[in-house]
């Protein structure tokens, strides 16, 4: 394998190569105590954060002329904004399309290891030379005081089943990796009072994994989060906490922290959605679109909470408002979606502030194109009847409304 061109896993290549982290995966499948995924957060570099979203054809796209500018470029990554395998129909999909026209890059990914095991083959498939798997604990009994939840197989488990779970999926697939020949590095991030002294019998028990490197990133404490009043560890404690496992593992120490979007050389603060502003993938222009809207104003209602809709078509000026429609009453599971995809069925776009798996699911069926923005109706729509759906009117969503409040069991209305 080329680690010697890949910046996360050779600090010679730092400065030599750039990588860029292409933002197409904004679903996660646990939550930790340390992470909140804020959308544009400017004043931030740290990971699970980006300023927009790519769909797989626009992040081909993208590289193509990352490739014309930047000779550079080795590494093709993807790290989020949430969990690659809690989207793998857009990882996989934009792994493929890279690998086909760029045969030359490194393809790698980063990953909490959940649902990593049943895409192994794959990978290996593809050549993705590279997987990071974010490691925090080796026993439950540290782990549970880190994720509250995780989601597998469509149920959520919390507390010390969760963790045990993450850890056994964790070892299985960092096995099946090094199997198929595949280089691994493992993140583990510092958290004072948690999992500080605990670090290296991660290190023990990732190296009987077969893990070929460790990352110990110090916590970044983030504002909304459970460990947001934990401060950074002590430089030196993490100095000599690296020397430490180094006696175990080879250690990473030269990590910045990247953004699901960073583009360029390690410690550069580029985004790849730059990129976009000025070379933006257009899509058709759609004729007729339906928005969720709480006063008529901004997109910013959940669609499983909107008891109508509106609808706007083109005009000779633009656009024009068409009419309301009421959306079918809650409770009616699969069926409530298959009846608004029918009562909506002439609109190509359906624009809502959030929406769950299964409305998505059955309204694309039914060849609706639903996308997550926000903001004034007014500038998305003059920006979607112009240049279709394209990466400045999506938006990520975080969360599934009042009615699940953070649990992880997804819309559930």
């Amino acid at each position: 394998m080329d680690t010697a061109r890949h910046p996360c896993f050779d600090d010679e290549a730092r400065s030599r190569y750039r990588r860029v982290h292409l933002p197409v995966a904004p679903r996660c499948n646990i939550q930790c105590h340390y992470c909140n995924r804020k959308f544009d957060c400017v004043n931030e570099s740290r990971p699970g954060v980006t300023s927009g979203l790519l769909d797989p054809d626009e992040a081909c796209e993208v590289v193509d002329l990352l490739k014309e500018r930047f000779p550079d470029l080795t590494v093709v990554g993807i790290a989020g904004p949430g969990d690659p395998f809690a989207n793998p129909d857009e990882t996989l999909s934009t792994l493929r399309g890279v690998r086909s026209r760029h045969p030359d890059l490194l393809l790698c990914v980063a990953t909490n290891g959940l649902a990593l095991p049943e895409y192994v083959e794959e990978l290996a498939d593809l050549r993705v030379s590279h997987v990071t798997v974010t490691v925090n604990a080796v026993h439950p009994e540290v782990g549970e005081r880190i994720y509250p939840w995780v989601r597998y197989e469509r149920r959520v488990r919390g507390g010390r089943e969760a963790a045990r779970l993450l850890i056994d999926r964790q070892q299985e697939a960092i096995v099946s990796l090094k199997a198929k020949g595949l280089v691994v590095k493992v993140n583990t991030i510092v958290i004072p009072g948690v999992n500080d002294t605990h670090v290296r019998e991660v290190a023990k028990e990732t190296a009987a994994w077969g893990a070929d490197i460790i990352n110990p990133i110090p916590l970044y404490p983030v504002e909304g989060t459970r460990f947001a009043h934990i401060g950074e560890p002590d430089p030196r404690f993490m100095s000599e906490l690296r020397r430490d496992v180094a006696r175990i593992l080879p250690v990473m120490s030269h990590c910045v922290r990247c953004r699901a979007d960073a583009l360029g050389f390690l410690g550069e603060e580029g985004s790849v959605m730059d990129l976009t502003k000025d070379h933006r993938v257009e899509t058709r222009p759609p004729e007729r679109i339906a928005v969720t809207t709480m006063e008529g104003m901004l997109i910013n209602q959940h669609l499983g909470e909107a008891e109508e809709v509106y609808v706007y078509e083109r005009g000779d000026q633009g656009y024009v408002f068409l009419e309301r429609r009421e959306t079918p009453e809650r409770g009616g599971g699969e069926e409530r979606w298959r009846l608004l995809s029918r009562i909506i069925g002439d609109c190509e776009v359906l624009l809502t502030s959030g929406v769950g798996g299964n409305p998505s699911r059955i309204l694309g069926e039914a060849g609706i194109s639903v996308v997550v923005s926000g903001g004034l109706i007014q500038e998305v729509l003059d920006e979607v009847f112009r240049h279709g759906v394209t990466s400045r009117v999506e938006r990520p969503f975080w969360g599934c409304g009042p009615s699940c409040a953070g649990s992880g069991t997804g819309c559930g209305v």
